[in-house]
């Protein structure tokens, strides 16, 4: 039962995800029936559930909230910015009941009596809270279509598959009856002889006769869990009563042993010989998929835990490393067939490979929530107006990369929000909109993703940057440094331009820990703003942290990994013609590139090369050179982790284990370049450096 309960766990917890993002589509379209319905089968559902599992607090919780949306989309409440911010409320309460032993604290206990009596008042109709008991649940309001009822006809028709989901299809039609009158037909002609029969399979399907006082939808949401593993039609035949009366339940009695479909044509023929005034009104339940006859349904997804995919990128690393000790063998052996052996298993690695990341890559999307709540409600506690505005988010990101991102991410915001946006007055004073922007754009460049979370606020002023550096002694007075130096400076620790320190931020604890955690993922974050108009903060990150495609290089006896994202060129060029040059300057294809001597700069001996290789790498929309030996070739890199003893350094991000089992260290060349750039013996540092 424990795995069941977990599992529960896992699907509430997507379902308070979805419902949550459902209540913040709804705040911007409050009139949209599509969304509304969302809700409240977001809300059905995990009642259901929770019941099965015996999750009752959360059973008996979201029945209550179940009740308002069942308002809602029957016309008799309309959606209010109270409602909103009460339900999201509930969702967060039952977040924390998730947790069973959660309850037996007070704190919780209090705040969901406190809901609940926020929740019966809305649904009675009072505008103020008003005390009431918790143990006598309010029944959900039924929404009549008129007084005296309806007759329907269901067909409930399941895919053979139905029971693999855990769904008994005898409770469902149980659920009808408490509905109001019903008359049940089974259909027992798809069973086939007793030695083909297959106990796992529902071979059944059943058709009924509903008179119910509660609407179409009523009847819909008892096949809610179900309606994309089965045919489902719900059609309205008459209105009143029809098992009330005698004739047509003698004639109902004839059909008894019909094995076949009845049909709805017979059904609707037959209430038209008794009521032969009224006219077929035909309803079909509005979110109630109708499906093709065959009942052959393809699995499009399934549910595979995180340790699983874990494994799997582990799995996939070992068969690289395996493989490149496979095509290093076969190049040193000449026995025939070994080498279109070795070729086959490189491709159908690679193939596996980029299977594997495109498993583990996970849309932004899936954090984007949690934004949206922040803003929403963390502006609302600061009395300002932000509207948060995403692009590109179904770019995807490795799932690890995701996990680590989304702190940073929150910091980012909070700081738009509490330090960048302007209150409205303010605004309104420089000429801006009321309303403070804040975007967050995601995209692909070559084998990264960049994230950009941009602002329209009040921006960062240099100046205060600058005399807070000097008054900390983090520079002096006279020394001069470049905008975006400036700018890099509020990454330093401990360093904050808050007047006063606040909930939110201010502790002088902050972008220094954003950048690091960054750093820990590989990727890299800039800032850029413009006092008066906003700031622009910029995230680099690589797809995935597993495995890259990488140029592997020889320097001495040493072998290095240059990620090929990174590489433009490569040209061969004499070791003279390197000796002699000034200013590490060299002249390829008639442009001037600065290069850095990777022999020198790593402390190896002389080289004795005649011959030597430049690559020519991108560094922040410039072209730099790094000299190397020579070129070995195009290798996946399966990344390992350095270990804590080399952890303070940053210009090696990891290695990787070759074919023949010797390491080599996988360079992070836009650390390499900011660091030598950086020396004092480097005129190109200043050439690097420009804005």
């Amino acid at each position: 039962m424990d795995n069941f309960k977990k599992k529960f766990i896992e699907e509430a917890t997507d379902l308070m995800d979805g419902l949550e993002r459902s209540l913040l589509e709804l705040e911007e379209n409050p009139n949209d029936q599509s969304i509304i319905q969302q809700v409240f089968r977001a809300m059905h559902t995990l009642k259901g559930n929770s019941g099965m599992f015996g999750f009752d607090k959360i059973d008996s919780f979201t029945h209550e909230m179940e009740t308002i949306y069942d308002l809602i989309r029957n016309d008799k409440q309309q959606v209010t910015r109270e409602i909103l911010d009460l339900t999201l409320a509930a969702v967060d309460h039952l977040k924390v009941l998730l947790d069973e032993e959660s309850f037996n604290e007070p704190s919780v206990q209090e705040n969901h009596i406190r809901l609940l009596n926020k929740v019966r008042a809305i649904i009675n109709g009072d505008k103020k809270d008003e005390k009431l008991h918790i143990e006598k649940p309010t029944q959900p309001i039924q929404s009549e279509e008129n007084d005296l009822g309806n007759t329907f006809y269901v067909l409930f028709d399941p895919v053979s598959e139905l029971f693999n989901n855990g769904t008994n299809p005898l409770f469902l039609l149980d659920e009808l009856y408490s509905l109001g009158q019903v008359k049940v037909f089974a259909h027992l002609n798809k069973i086939p002889s007793l030695d083909k029969i297959n106990p796992e399979l529902c071979y059944t399907y059943w058709e009924a006769i509903v008179y119910t006082q509660d609407n179409v939808n009523s009847i819909s949401d008892v096949f809610i869990f179900v309606e994309d593993e089965a045919t489902i039609d719900i059609q309205k035949i008459s209105g009143g009563n029809l098992l009330a009366d005698d004739l047509f339940i003698t004639e109902l009695k004839k059909l008894e042993g019909v094995q076949n479909d009845i049909g709805i044509t017979k059904i609707q023929k037959l209430a038209q010989q008794i009521q032969s005034s009224r006219v077929k009104d035909k309803i079909v339940a509005p979110g109630v998929k109708e499906r093709v006859q065959s009942k052959e349904t393809a699995i499009s997804s399934i549910r595979v835990s995180a340790d699983k995919l874990d494994m799997l990128m582990n799995l996939v690393s070992e068969l690289v490393t395996t493989q490149a000790r496979l095509t290093l063998f076969a190049e040193n052996n000449v026995e025939s067939g070994l080498m279109p052996i070795a070729e086959n298993v490189q491709k159908l690695s690679r193939q596996l490979r980029d299977i594997a990341f495109s498993i583990v890559l996970i849309p932004i999307e899936n954090m984007l929530t949690r934004f949206q709540r922040l803003v929403r409600d963390l502006s609302s506690e600061l009395g300002k107006e932000v509207v948060f505005i995403t692009e590109g988010a179904d770019t995807e990101l490795d799932k690890t990369i995701i996990e680590s991102l989304a702190d940073p991410l929150m910091h980012i915001l909070r700081n738009s929000i509490d330090h960048g946006i302007e209150d409205a007055e303010e605004r309104l004073k420089k000429g801006k909109p009321k309303q403070g922007k804040i975007n967050l754009k995601a995209f692909y460049s070559g084998a990264n993703v960049m994230i950009q979370i941009s602002d329209d606020g009040a921006g960062i002023d240099p100046e205060i940057i600058s005399q807070k550096a000097i008054s900390k002694g983090i520079i002096t007075a006279d020394r001069k440094l470049t905008h975006r130096e400036v700018l890099d400076l509020v990454f330093l620790p401990g360093f904050s331009t808050a007047k006063q320190v606040t909930d939110v931020s201010g502790r002088g604890v902050g972008m220094d820990v954003v950048k690091r955690k960054i750093a820990d993922i590989r990727g890299e974050v800039e800032i850029e703003s413009k006092f008066g108009f906003g700031t622009t903060i910029t995230i680099k990150l690589p797809l995935t942290l597993s495995i890259i495609d990488g140029l592997l290089v020889k320097v001495d006896d040493t072998h290095y990994i240059i990620p090929l994202s990174v590489v433009d060129k490569i040209y061969a060029i004499e070791h003279e013609k390197i000796a002699k040059t000034f200013n590490n300057i060299v002249v390829l294809d008639g442009k001037q590139i600065p290069f850095f001597y990777i022999r020198r700069e790593f402390e190896h001996t002389e080289s004795t090369e005649t011959y030597e290789q430049v690559i020519v790498v991108n560094f922040e929309e410039k072209s730099v050179g790094l000299i190397v030996d020579s070129v070995v070739g195009e290798y996946q890199a399966v990344l390992k982790p350095l270990g804590k003893h080399y952890k303070k350094q940053d210009m090696i991000s990891g290695a990787t284990i070759l074919g023949d089992g010797t390491v080599a260290l996988v360079m992070d060349t836009n650390k390499i370049i900011k660091l030598f750039a950086n020396h004092e013996d480097f005129k190109i540092g200043d050439e690097l450096n420009k804005e």
